[in-house]
């Protein structure tokens, strides 16, 4: 029990502190969050609308969630150095593929780690999905992460509408939460 309440804090201590390196250049697919605003009275859970941040895609375009307004939206926060978000990054992977071109908006949020780690966890993994830096975790503390893998199914009004904990064991898996969000 010592042991798993030590891991606990050791996690979150992790998710709560600083911890950004090199350059500030995001290059191919890497885009960097650059603000969040949370309203304190709606907690970022299902039913309630998602909060909203702004971020910089890989072309350098300001953007944020509520423009999204009309589409589907995966959000998941993840880590290189978290064994279950390296497992389920292939499965995310083909739900990008498979599932851009009905309409649906994929946020892989990587949580407090460097352009270069990024993107070098990219390129060995083969991965070409869109992924945001949340370097100063802004994101992170306004969608109150407490344990990663987390995802969040956004449907197109902008409202929750599945959070979940955890990776995903399968593509499957994902796809039968998309049902949610997709009509």
């Amino acid at each position: 029990m010592l042991k798993v309440i030590l891991l606990v804090m050791v996690v979150s201590g992790l998710l709560m502190t600083g911890c950004s390196g090199g350059s500030n250049q995001e290059g191919p697919a890497l885009g960097r969050i650059t603000g969040c605003s949370v309203d304190s009275a709606r907690s970022p859970e299902v039913g309630n609308p998602a909060p909203d941040f702004q971020y910089q895609d890989a072309d350098g375009q300001s953007t944020s969630l509520s423009d999204l307004q009309g589409k589907p939206v995966l959000i998941n926060f993840w880590t290189t150095w978290c064994g279950p978000c390296v497992h389920e990054m292939p499965y995310l992977q083909q739900v990008y593929d498979e599932w851009s071109e009905k309409g649906l908006v994929v946020l892989a949020i990587n949580i407090g780690e460097s352009p270069s780690k990024a993107r070098g966890f990219l390129q060995s993994h083969n991965l070409s999905l869109p992924v945001l830096l949340d370097t100063k975790k802004d994101a992170a503390r306004g969608y109150n992460i407490r344990a990663i893998p987390t995802t969040f199914f956004v449907d197109k009004n902008g409202i929750i509408q599945e959070k979940i904990v955890g990776a995903f064991p399968s593509k499957i898996a994902i796809e039968e939460k998309l049902s949610k969000i997709i009509t």
